[in-house]
C-alpha cells in the first residue's frame, strides 16, 4: 500500500495510481459501466461532428461524461454496501436503489441535452 502520507509529487502520483485501478475494477466488474463507456466512445466524435459550436459540442460531450461519473460512484456505493453484508437490508436496498436512481437521472439529462442539441 502506498504511503498515506505523501506530499507534493508523491502523493499525486498515488493519486493517479489509485484512479487508474478505480478505472480497471469498474471496467472488469461493472458491464454497465463498459456500455457507458461504448456510448462514450461513439458520442464523443459525434458530439464534435455534428455541431460546429464549442459550447454545444461541451454540453454534448459533459452529458456523457456525467454519466461516466455517476455510474462510478454508483458502482462504489454498491461495492461498500455488498462490503457490508449481503443479506437483505431495507437501508442497503434503499442506498443501491438511490444510487441507481441518479444513473437513470444522469442518463435522461443526456438524452435531453442531445435532443435539445441536435432538435433545433
Amino acid at each position: 500500500m502506498a504511503n498515506q502520507n505523501a506530499k507534493g509529487i508523491k502523493r499525486i502520483i498515488n493519486a493517479c495510481v489509485f484512479s487508474i485501478a478505480g478505472f480497471k475494477a469498474a471496467w472488469c466488474h461493472e458491464e454497465a459501466f463498459r456500455q457507458e463507456v461504448i456510448l462514450a466512445v461513439v458520442g464523443i466524435p459525434a458530439a464534435l461532428w455534428l455541431t460546429d459550436d464549442s459550447v454545444e459540442r461541451v454540453l454534448l460531450i459533459m452529458s456523457l461524461l456525467i454519466v461516466l461519473l455517476t455510474e462510478l460512484i454508483n458502482s462504489a456505493i454498491e461495492a461498500v454496501v455488498d462490503r457490508i453484508g449481503l443479506e437483505h437490508h431495507e437501508l442497503s436496498g434503499r442506498a443501491k436503489d438511490i444510487g441507481s436512481a441518479a444513473v437513470m437521472l444522469s442518463l435522461g439529462v443526456t438524452a435531453m441535452t442531445w435532443a435539445m442539441i441536435l432538435i433545433k
